[in-house]
């Protein structure tokens, strides 16, 4: 999940920000409503967390703006407990409301509805050969095992296996995994992959995530002859 956090308590918003980050989201922020607008508007968030009392510009102008020209969920973040304050949020837009101090589980459940509701068509849960992956509970198994993952490398799992069949590079995936664009000579998508790999297929015998030479990785079930037959093609490098 791509999230937008635009909060200009400082603690507040360092807290969130860890906090999903741990949970495996990207997290962008804006300490004010003027660069809120702007990331909001010029960037695309799977949820955007937006609080009213802003400098620059209230949360409420914020959400005016936005929902201009886009319908990106928000969920709405306030020391305001007026039922007015809630009812003119709701009305400018807004799909959620929170009221602070708010507990952090029930913030990140909120989100994740928000975004499940965002994404209607999407299946929750996914599987490739005995490789099963619940996107909801954050769990991955393979032959029954459960496959313990750390928050980054359950990301980059449900990156490959919602593209399942796809090549992705090193860049798409630095991008969709890590929210950058990095120096080529960065090693740290070969390294994420290979701790990935060491997981998924190592134990199994049977490989899923395979390297294509010079265009990047894929996720896919191979006939153990089909595989053969790209490792002997000639003047090609070896597809792991």
């Amino acid at each position: 999940m791509k999230i937008l956090i635009v909060e200009d308590e400082l603690r507040t918003a360092d807290y969130l920000s860890k906090g999903l980050t741990e949970q495996g989201c990207t997290v962008d922020m804006a300490h004010n409503g003027i660069d809120g607008q702007h990331l909001a508007l010029t960037h695309d968030y799977d949820v955007i967390v937006l609080d009213v009392m802003l400098p620059g510009q209230d949360g409420f102008s914020v959400l005016r703006e936005l929902r201009a020209v886009k319908q990106t969920p928000v969920i709405m973040l306030t020391a305001r407990d007026r039922v007015e304050d809630r009812i003119k949020g709701l009305h400018e837009g807004a799909d959620d409301y929170l009221i602070k101090p708010f507990s952090f589980l029930e913030l990140l459940a909120r989100l994740q509805a928000l975004n499940r509701r965002g994404r209607k068509q999407e299946p929750m849960q996914l599987r490739i050969a005995d490789l099963q992956i619940d996107l909801l509970a954050r769990k991955a198994s393979r032959a029954g095992t459960r496959i313990d993952l750390t928050a980054k490398e359950f990301a980059l799992l449900a990156v490959l296996a919602r593209r399942q069949g796809e090549i992705l590079s090193k860049t798409a995936i630095a991008e969709l995994v890590w929210d950058m664009n990095f120096d080529s000579n960065t090693n740290v998508v070969e390294v994420a992959i290979k701790r990935l790999r060491d997981k998924i297929d190592v134990p199994f015998g049977t490989r899923l995530l395979h390297t294509i030479r010079g265009m990047g990785y894929v996720m896919e079930v191979r006939e153990e002859r089909e595989v053969r037959e790209v490792r002997d093609m000639p003047g090609e490098g070896p597809a792991t």
